[in-house]
């Protein structure tokens, strides 16, 4: 799955706060010496090849869309 377009994830951090209303902090860390890889993107193309997905929801109202949900059916078990 994936969108086979590139996301930052200061963009998908500052939605997920917009859509869910929090006061969160985004909060900045080095880098680990072990974590080398700077940019992760899915590639969609197997998917597409083999079962001929192709992303039908953008990012942005997919994540609202799933917000949405956890805010009005989710149940948290005690």
């Amino acid at each position: 799955g994936g969108t086979g377009n590139p996301t930052q994830i200061i963009v998908l951090a500052k939605m997920i706060i917009e859509y869910t209303g929090s006061s969160s902090e985004i909060v900045f860390k080095e880098r680990r010496n072990w974590d080398a890889v700077k940019d992760r993107l899915s590639d969609i193309y197997k998917s597409w090849k083999v079962l001929g997905y192709e992303p039908e929801v953008p990012l942005k109202e997919g994540l609202k869309k799933t917000v949405d949900w956890y805010v009005n059916e989710y149940e948290i078990e005690d």
